[in-house]
């Protein structure tokens, strides 16, 4: 989640940069990993990767692509936020003397967070449920635990129920916390 908030939040500064050429970098970030699948991401960082550039296992395989993955929606969200605060805020800022990234980190960042906590709630949540597809590459998350433990026994029904209700039960908490941050700054 850190990381993809943290990612997130530099390309949604890039997208809405004064420069055209970083709109254009972020802009092609957003869309390289926005619509390449999740599993493609974390395969090609799991099997690809390891050929010509460094040996990564299941699991810092699956968190570089989960983070980049979300990290393009989280900027898109963080995007919006940023066009939703009012541009005389800017202005004002500018007016006083501030330069652009200055006013944005102090000003407009801060007034974005409060328009972006519900989707960015819904963003934290889709993230620790598409860590499901970890699996795939031997993350070692819930879902490669409940396989394992599937494979071995009869109760595979009960295996995967419980499995759910611990995704349910991770994420729930997430969506609690970002319901009293939005009533918290309202």
């Amino acid at each position: 989640m850190a990381a993809s908030l943290l990612l997130g939040t530099v390309v949604a500064l890039l997208e809405v940069a004064p420069e055209r050429w970083l709109r254009g970098v972020a802009r092609t970030y957003i869309e390289i990993f926005r619509n390449i699948p999740l599993l493609v991401i974390t395969l090609f960082f799991y099997v690809v990767v390891p050929l010509y550039v460094i040996k990564l296992t299941g699991f810092v395989a699956g968190t570089i692509g989960l983070s980049l993955y979300t990290s393009a929606f989280i900027a898109e969200t963080i995007r919006s936020g940023i066009r939703a605060v009012d541009p005389g805020q800017m202005e004002g800022a500018r007016a006083n003397g501030l330069s652009y990234w200055q006013a944005m980190r102090v000003i407009v960042l801060p007034q974005a967070f409060r328009y972006v906590i519900p989707p960015l709630g819904n963003q934290f949540v889709n993230l620790v449920k598409n860590s499901s597809t970890l699996a795939f590459v031997g993350g070692f998350d819930l879902m490669y635990q409940g396989n394992n433990i599937a494979s071995d026994s009869m109760a595979t029904m009960a295996t995967y129920a419980v499995v759910g209700l611990l995704y349910l039960a991770i994420t729930l908490p997430i969506s609690s916390y970002m319901r009293y941050l939005e009533k918290r700054l309202a």
